[in-house]
């Protein structure tokens, strides 16, 4: 299905840091950011035109969330074709597609911007993966060569550089953890406007200015699930938080955070954004 052209399975070491880690608690935070996330990436899979008997490659499948959505829009008569530079997290991804009985999806190790595959494909997706890659608009020219002409490229993006927008006096810790985002993905030359930065790709890949929307999970329910995912997302996070002098597990305090960040929510009554993040769209010319 797939050949890898450069010989090895690894993305280029000038790639960013993947700032949330490789551990087995990392794919359980996949899991949960698409619970999060996944009517969103549902939107943009809709919107874009992606339905029955497609041929879809995805970009970095992680624990397969994505792939499995895409799967349900093909169809038994479609095919998925998930890839991710983490052979072991894909095993994962293999066990939940099995459960869920899907037999329309195969996943590939690998780096997508090297590997060749055996035919074109009908869209091409991809749900933050672009902000780790050296040159994102490159890898984005890159991979809509495997598109047919009048094929789907959809991808999303976070846009961190609107975070601070969301600062105030009356939630101090929100604004700790705000500024603590900010400076380990920066730390870890990850692209922190490559939600807006979808633009730049698209058209200067050769596709009509793309369909772009932004959008932000955001709550202030005591029941909210938003408070919790935010304390998964700081254990993926503390390694590097420590590891770059930014925070010590101390002071992040993860056990109590989701607990401390309602109490906050609540007593400011001011909702919580989570990551903002932009979804973009568009057809290769024919």
């Amino acid at each position: 299905m797939a050949k890898n052209n450069s010989g090895s399975l690894h993305a280029s070491p000038r790639d960013a840091t993947y700032t949330l880690g490789r551990t087995s608690h990392e794919t359980t935070r996949l899991i949960e950011q698409s619970r999060i996330y996944g009517e969103s990436t549902q939107r943009l899979c809709k919107r874009a035109g992606i339905t029955d008997g497609m041929r879809v490659l995805e970009i970095g499948s992680g624990a397969g969330d994505v792939a499995l959505t895409l799967a349900e829009l093909v169809g038994p008569a479609g095919q998925v074709i998930g890839v991710d530079v983490n052979a072991a997290i894909l095993d994962t991804a293999r066990q939940r597609a099995t459960d869920a009985g899907m037999r329309n999806i195969e996943f590939i190790a690998g780096d997508a911007r090297m590997l060749a595959f055996s035919g074109k494909f009908d869209a091409i997706v991809g749900r933050f993966v672009l902000m780790y890659m050296a040159d994102p608009g490159k890898a984005f020219s890159k991979l809509i060569t495997h598109l047919k002409p009048g094929g789907i490229a959809a991808f999303q993006e976070p846009e961190y550089t609107l975070y601070p927008a969301f600062l105030h006096p009356d939630t101090p810790l929100i604004n700790q953890l705000i500024r603590w985002i900010l400076d380990v993905f920066e730390h870890s030359e990850a692209h922190l406007d490559m939600g807006i930065g979808l633009y730049r790709a698209f058209v200067n890949a050769g596709l009509p200015p793309p369909t772009m929307h932004l959008e932000s999970p955001i709550g202030a329910a005591k029941t909210w699930a938003g408070y919790r995912y935010m304390a998964t997302i700081f254990q993926s996070l503390l390694p590097l938080l420590e590891k770059y002098g930014l925070a010590t597990a101390k002071q992040v305090d993860v056990d109590t955070l989701a607990a401390r960040l309602r109490e906050e929510v609540l007593a400011s009554k001011r909702p919580f954004f989570l990551p903002l993040h932009v979804t973009a769209y568009a057809t290769l010319p024919t």
